[in-house]
């Protein structure tokens, strides 16, 4: 038997690179071999599966311990056997996961070696299927520059010189078939690098499913044969997120949304979401619920930024079947999920995808390119056809598998400009000599018109806080084709025009009037998120001027003008009610200021915000068109007062939204319209109902033929202090 020396003491030592060419089922010299390595076994046969009768005794090889090999009598044909291994006093039989041919196909192989394998779960990470007739688990994983890879875990007691992978040609895979392995397993691979050094043992980069923190090893999930609910919402998806459509958005942590304090002050699972989430999102109008990263991630401080696993909805809340089930609940309910997602960068963290097969795999190998400064990160290498396509498979992976409506892509500033938070010197130009990042810019590009491609009805949002050009518009007239990009000029513009004292307000009247000189060049998204209620930032009702009863008359006018203004709508949790404090990622929201007639009355004037808004076309249609919007009164500083006329399509009724930002009652205040007939006041944000002292315009009030705002006719109204109103014409 021609078992060379070497071969033998590299399976042994658990570094041969080609472990299919000597174990399992071989034949040498005409005759068939089996070799089985077992660490520590006193004898293994090779067994008939069906009878349980010896095929062939192994005997040890010399100066290999625990390799085992022997020569199967007369037979010319292959078959199949099982391992019967005695080791200290123990006997017990398994498949050899030698004698198993691979499981991909050369189709597989090519498109991974293009980069263009849309479906790239379905072959890399871990499998339950039956192979060859036998149930177990199909290992993969991409480590082009790796020596040798294996898996690892309980069911080989953590060795790694036990199931070696077998390298499938040019395309930098490993791959193996382990029989008996299954759902809920836990594994790792354990991987040397070109030089042979033992590498951190590293998390399935496309893992379905990960061990609860601070542990990190990689589960095994079954995704196949679940059977969805939710045909009724994806058949009209895609009706209802068009660039016309309402769009109001819960944002959501779901580690501290709501705990439970008499069981330890745990988060909620998937399972509570889904009952509590959902219907509180529903009662109070929301249209989509946008979830804080869930793709699992080691650091709680991270929010789920600095995601490892990529493929797995983190644990924290439960598995991904339940999961799935919250997805269900809300489409159910008629409310859309969009997940943050975080393809800008990853962390360090040792069984990460940092130096997975000991080079710069995923990320840069400069600094300059590959390390993000701010969060001391790794940055993707979106150049590298295989890394380009990991993160747009992923991206296809949380839409197809798990049904989800909607990715907002985290931190697109970063990933645009190379010199991105860097200083000169610290950074590399394009290949033009510009800060552009053009290999992101044509990921993002790619992305788009993948995800848009493939899955009907779906939206991508982008985090984008700089005048990066073209950000909502499609690829083929040269933008980056997101569906909606969040207005953060708007944001920061309005939040600061509102944190002044309104005796100082006359001096910043343009922040709240010049969004509108950009608002229609992209689809803009009105964010109030997690990041204006962090790190020193105080809660919404805190950036309110005053005390008391004037800081929640700021924060209701404030709401009424974001809603009455062209955009979609987005609200961190909290906010609804004016939590008090500042949000703690590691606690519940402060649910008990409800019993508080203020923060109640907020809560209330959100939810009757989001009822007006979607009930009238008016304040949604035109969002992104500059024919659904209509100045009344734009310059009127010194009385920190703002009216304006939103349009929907043929038949809608406009509305006239009117601002009062000082604490003046404006009695008597005649304001232009551009249509004569009653006006229906619809929402009035000083009601009693929410808070307020109840002034207002006892229903509506009908129009003169008196010239103001430069308009022909006019109504004359009361303007409470610190409110904000709207009206819609009365259509006979």
């Amino acid at each position: 038997m021609a078992l060379a020396l070497q071969d033998a003491q590299d399976i042994v030592a658990g570094c041969h690179g080609d472990p299919f060419s000597v174990l399992g089922l071989h034949e040498a010299d005409g005759k068939l071999v089996v070799r089985a390595f077992v660490p520590g076994a006193q004898s293994i046969d090779a067994i008939d599966p069906k009878t349980g009768r010896t095929i062939v005794r192994l005997a040890p090889v010399p100066g290999a311990a625990g390799l085992f090999e022997g020569v199967a009598g007369r037979r010319r044909k292959r078959f199949a056997y099982h391992l019967s291994v005695t080791r200290d006093g123990h006997q017990w039989s398994a498949d050899d996961p030698y004698r198993f041919g691979p499981v991909m196909g050369e189709w597989d192989e090519y498109l991974i070696g293009e980069g263009t394998h849309r479906q790239l779960w379905h072959v890399l990470g871990a499998h339950v299927l039956k192979h060859e007739g036998v149930e177990g688990t199909h290992f993969a994983v991409w480590a082009p520059n790796a020596a040798r890879v294996s898996i690892v875990g309980d069911f080989n007691t953590w060795d790694g010189r036990r199931h070696l992978l077998r390298r499938r040609g040019h395309t930098g895979v490993w791959e193996t078939f382990v029989p008996a392995v299954g759902e809920g397993d836990v594994y790792k691979f354990e991987v040397l690098d070109s030089h042979r050094h033992l590498l951190p043992q590293k998390a399935d980069p496309v893992g379905f499913g990960s061990e609860h923190p601070p542990r990190t090893g990689s589960v095994v999930r079954n995704l196949s044969g679940h059977e969805w609910t939710d045909n009724a919402w994806m058949t009209k998806r895609a009706a209802l997120q068009r660039f016309d459509q309402p769009m109001s958005i819960y944002e959501v942590h779901l580690g501290s949304w709501r705990r439970v304090p008499e069981d330890g002050n745990r988060p909620l699972s998937y399972l509570e979401h889904a009952e509590q989430l959902v219907s509180y999102a529903k009662d109070m109008g929301f249209t989509h619920i946008e979830l804080m990263p869930i793709s699992e991630f080691p650091f709680d401080g991270s929010w789920g930024y600095q995601p490892v696993g990529l493929f797995a909805p983190t644990i924290r809340h439960g598995t991904p079947a339940e999961f799935r089930a919250f997805i269900e609940a809300a489409h159910k309910a008629d409310i859309g999920v969009i997940l943050d997602w975080v393809p800008g960068h990853f962390p360090e963290d040792a069984h990460g995808l940092a130096k997975f097969d000991g080079t710069a795999l995923y990320e840069h190998a400069d600094p300059k390119e590959g390390f993000h400064p701010d969060w001391n990160t790794m940055v993707f290498n979106y150049g590298r056809a295989e890394v380009s396509n990991y993160l747009i498979a992923n991206a296809l992976y949380w839409l197809q598998e798990h049904h989800v409506d909607g990715l907002r892509v985290d931190a697109v500033a970063s990933m645009l400009y190379r010199d991105y938070s860097r200083k000169d010197g610290e950074w590399v130009p394009n290949k033009d000599g510009g800060r552009e990042n053009l290999e992101a810019i044509a990921f993002l590009q790619n992305m788009n018109t993948t995800t848009y491609g493939e899955v009907d009805g779906i939206m991508t949002i982008a985090e984008e806080s700089t005048a990066f050009p073209d950000v909502s518009a499609p690829t083929d007239a040269g933008g980056l084709g997101f569906g909606f990009k969040w207005n953060m000029g708007w944001m920061n513009d309005t939040l600061s025009y509102m944190a002044e004292d309104p005796v100082h307000r006359k001096y910043h009247h343009s922040k709240m009037t010049f969004g509108l000189h950009y608002a229609f060049s992209e689809n803009f998204i009105l964010p109030l998120s997690h990041d204006e209620v962090v790190h020193g930032k105080g809660s919404m009702i805190d950036k309110m001027p005053g005390q008391g009863a004037d800081k929640f008359a700021n924060l209701r006018a404030y709401y009424g003008f974001m809603w009455g203004h062209p955009g979609k709508k987005l609200l961190f949790m909290g906010c609804e009610f004016a939590q008090g404090a500042e949000w703690n990622h590691d606690s519940s929201l402060d649910w008990h200021l409800l019993d508080i007639d203020e923060h109640s009355g907020v809560q209330r004037l959100v939810r009757d915000l989001n009822t007006l808004y979607r009930d009238h076309p008016a304040l949604y249609e035109q969002d992104a068109k500059p024919e659904g919007f209509e100045w009344i009164e734009e310059n009127n500083g010194d009385e920190s007062v703002l009216a304006w006329v939103r349009r929907g399509g043929d038949g809608a009724s406009p509305m006239l939204v009117v601002c009062n930002f000082t604490p003046v009652e404006r009695s008597e205040r005649r304001i232009g319209v551009p249509e004569h007939g009653r006006w229906v006041e619809r929402l009035n944000t000083n009601s009693e109902f929410y808070g307020g002292d109840g002034r207002g315009n006892m229903g509506g009030v009908d129009s003169d033929q008196v010239a103001a705002s430069g308009r022909a006719q006019s109504i004359k109204i009361t303007l409470p202090p610190l409110t904000t109103l709207f009206f819609e014409l009365e259509c006979d």
